[in-house]
């Protein structure tokens, strides 16, 4: 495990985890040594905490709670896991809301409104963008217990079959999001039938297939909205939108403003980010 300290001060600080873990290495229990919110941007890995099983795949959040003892697996070997982790101070989650209940979830799967924001803290991390990662992180987490208050925890009951067949599914459409997919070519790939596989892919990441599509699609806008300068149009074809006034209005449902006016926050433009 490569970790890396972004960003540090009283309130929160930021790591960079980069895991190169495989099926074949041992996993070993772990502790949280503070409330956490961990944006996945990259592989797959599973977590077990108090007695419940995790999925986590691109756009997910690892919600850690102070003293919780944590495994991960790794069963799913996709080259390496990159996790984003805003490590908060006592303080600061008593400022923001003090919710038990939201540090006890474990996961928020992929959730478009906090999906842009995870993203644009990457951007900041890796000087994509001029907007301060700490400016990002408080913004996330107070949208993050903003949203997590009102989410209902989603308890699976798949097996261990079923978790990895809806992995594999998970990172199938993430790497294929910008094609046509439909239900019936998912199942397919993943070798079940369109209900059974809706099933358990829901009941493993608390979204359908197609919720995840839509987002990844979103996930892969924002990044190249923060890093390169095509045009708006160009982006929601290349990621897969097919109309423009489709994408523009998922988008400004997922982050509160159009894809212009996020591009010109990752640029820098302070008065949106105080708007």
């Amino acid at each position: 495990m490569q970790v890396e300290t972004l960003y540090q001060s009283q309130a929160f600080s930021v790591l960079d985890y980069r895991c190169t873990a495989t099926p074949h290495d041992q996993p070993f229990t772990e502790q949280f040594f503070a409330h956490s919110i961990s944006y996945v941007r990259k592989g797959s890995f599973g977590c077990r905490s108090r007695g419940r099983n995790f999925e986590f795949v691109p756009g997910s959040l690892l919600i850690g709670h102070a003293g919780d003892e944590y495994l991960c697996t790794h069963d799913h070997h996709c080259g390496g896991d990159e996790c984003l982790s805003f490590q908060l101070a006592p303080e600061f989650v008593e400022q923001i809301g003090e919710n038990d209940a939201v540090w006890r979830l474990g996961r928020i799967p992929p959730l478009a409104e906090l999906m842009v924001l995870g993203e644009l803290a990457w951007a900041a991390a890796e000087g994509r963008s001029d907007v301060g990662i700490n400016e990002v992180g408080l913004v996330l987490a107070q949208r993050f217990v903003e949203t997590a208050s009102g989410y209902s925890h989603f308890k699976t009951n798949a097996d261990a079959r079923q978790r990895r067949r809806a992995v594999e599914a998970a990172v199938w459409i993430d790497e294929n999001s910008q094609d046509s997919l439909s239900l019936d070519t998912i199942a397919n790939e993943a070798g079940l039938s369109p209900f059974h596989f809706l099933r358990v892919f829901t009941r493993v990441f608390g979204v359908t297939p197609h919720q995840y599509l839509v987002r990844s699609r979103l996930r892969h806008a924002t990044h190249l909205l923060a890093e390169e300068s095509r045009s708006v149009t160009e982006v929601a074809l290349d990621v897969g939108f097919n109309d423009l006034s489709n994408f523009v209005r998922t988008f400004n449902r997922a982050a509160g403003m159009s894809p212009g006016h996020f591009r010109r926050l990752a640029r820098g433009e302070r008065k949106i980010f105080q708007d």
